[in-house]
């Protein structure tokens, strides 16, 4: 009687794993995040004949103000952090552009950067 029962028990464990392998065997659900614009009606978007204004423009022309951009300014404007603002002044404005990068601050207010005048290279 002993060895029926074991047969018994060893084929309800080989159901019950079958069981769990079929239920393994589901293909996993899309978990890819939808692309951002895939729905955009034509109305929507920005007419092609229109010039698009990056970010590198929009800080050289906070710069080129007479009073200059401080660094907040300029992050608020282009949705970068400190430190990228302070990159970009450092490595694009100054070194690869060739611009005279000039700072002053006044007591109590915030370091502003100006253009001063263009490098000859």
């Amino acid at each position: 009687m002993s060895t029926v029962a074991i047969e018994a028990s060893s084929r309800s464990t080989r159901a019950s794993r079958s069981k769990n392998v079929a239920a393994k065997a589901k293909p996993a659900p899309n978990l890819r995040r939808p692309r951002i614009g895939a729905g955009k009606s034509p109305e929507l978007e920005a007419p092609q004949n229109q010039a698009r204004v990056t970010k590198q423009e929009q800080v050289l022309t906070l710069l080129s103000r007479p009073d200059g951009a401080s660094i907040e300014e300029i992050m608020h404007a282009t949705d970068w952090q400190q430190h990228s603002v302070r990159g970009f002044l450092a490595g694009t404005v100054k070194k690869k552009l060739g611009f005279t990068l000039t700072s002053s601050k006044e007591s109590g207010e915030a370091r502003r950067y100006r253009i001063a005048t263009r490098r000859s290279r």
